[in-house]
């Protein structure tokens, strides 16, 4: 375990930009919105505003206010923020984040966690913050582990590293599907977990066993895999061809992910209305820098390729430990019997507002959330 500083050369940057200023538009369909991937009026005013007013140097400041460290574990060179809290008998988290988004999911929440006194909150319900990045994302080894492998290595990064033999998880997306494996692999260590997303229908369920919003949940599910899924097939089939190209284009990366930022949150059309365009442009630097966007999205492949067999998708695990749930109105319609369905709920939360990324674009409700749960009478 070594202390970490984010320093990103001149060269990159410079490059960066050259390559900004040689992009070649396609053309724009009329009256297209969104409708048919990222919408090009935005992107050209988000491209601008990289080129002319964004400053990364500031951003790797702000980065690098928070703590990381790197640690070898398994022969995979993990990336991880690791801030101390300063309560009393404060409770280890670690929080894993998922794709397009990073370890920068977090940024916003990390200081309200470890500190909340500062923000208004109990000093009791502090929380020693551990955010790793995912291997094959950010700043970790572009190494590709599947996510019971991860959960093994976050295993040794709390035991081995920090010293943790227990510990509390939480996290969306992948960091979902991660922390799920996490809690189902090592009982004895994960004491609860809390999660904004807890998988979906895959073909494998008894549906007469499924309550109507069960029922009407899987359908929106299928519907929605049709409309805004195609990411997902290509990613989880043939994903190294996608990465050349995004690897390549800094307007096609950036294109490649807004379009999920923009569509997987509540903003009524808006998206500066949750993300301000520094915010949606670090997370894209972040993959930019460190040339991980074809590592992402291989991650997506490998998973795939262990969780479906000839026979079909394999039936889910049920997560034994306690969990929370926040489901947020800008993601999927969650019914409660479904996360029960899954996991072991002992906290499920409608929440106001909010999306996919809940700890970026709304972080008081998410870490509210967050407290009531690891706090509450529910668990120890």
């Amino acid at each position: 375990m070594t202390p970490f500083k984010i320093e990103i050369s001149e060269e990159v940057l410079q490059d960066l930009q050259k390559r900004l200023s040689l992009t070649r538009w396609p053309d724009n369909p009329e009256h297209d919105g969104w409708s048919y991937g990222t919408n090009a009026n935005y992107l050209k005013e988000l491209v601008s505003y990289w080129q002319e007013g964004y400053d990364w140097r500031k951003q790797e400041t702000l980065l690098n206010s928070l703590p990381q460290f790197k640690a070898v574990i398994d022969d995979v060179e993990i990336h991880f923020v690791y801030v101390k809290g300063k309560g009393k008998n404060p409770k280890p988290l670690i929080l894993t984040h998922g794709w397009p988004d990073s370890f920068f999911r977090y940024y916003k929440v990390i200081p309200m966690l470890a500190d909340p006194e500062a923000y208004g909150g109990d000093p009791a319900q502090s929380f020693d913050v551990i955010v790793p990045s995912v291997p094959g994302f950010g700043f970790s080894s572009k190494t590709v582990k599947v996510e019971d492998e991860v959960a093994g290595i976050w295993l040794k990064l709390m035991k081995n590293e920090l010293g943790y033999h227990t510990f509390y998880a939480a996290g969306g997306d992948v960091g979902s599907g991660i922390t799920k494996a996490l809690a189902n692999q090592f009982p004895d260590a994960v004491k609860a977990i809390h999660l904004t997303d807890v998988g979906y229908p895959n073909g494998t369920e008894d549906w007469s066993t499924m309550s109507q919003a069960e029922q009407e949940f899987g359908q929106f599910i299928q519907q929605w895999w049709m409309s805004e899924g195609a990411y997902n097939m290509i990613q989880s089939t043939k994903p190294q061809s996608l990465g050349y190209g995004l690897n390549d284009s800094p307007v096609g990366l950036a294109a490649w992910i807004v379009e999920k930022f923009h569509a997987w949150s509540d903003h009524n059309g808006q998206i500066e209305k949750r993300f301000t365009k520094d915010e949606l442009l670090t997370n894209i630097m972040i993959y930019w820098v460190t040339e991980t966007i074809s590592s992402s999205v291989r991650y997506y492949a490998d998973n795939a390729r262990v969780a479906y067999t000839a026979y079909g998708p394999k039936p889910v695990e049920r997560v034994k430990a306690p969990t929370g749930v926040a489901a947020f109105p800008g993601d999927a319609p969650l019914p409660k019997e479904w996360a029960e369905r899954m996991a072991n709920v002992t906290r499920f939360t409608k929440m106001p507002k909010g999306g996919h990324f809940a700890p970026l674009s709304v972080p008081d409700e998410w870490v509210g959330e967050v407290r009531k749960f690891f706090f509450g009478s529910d668990i120890e």
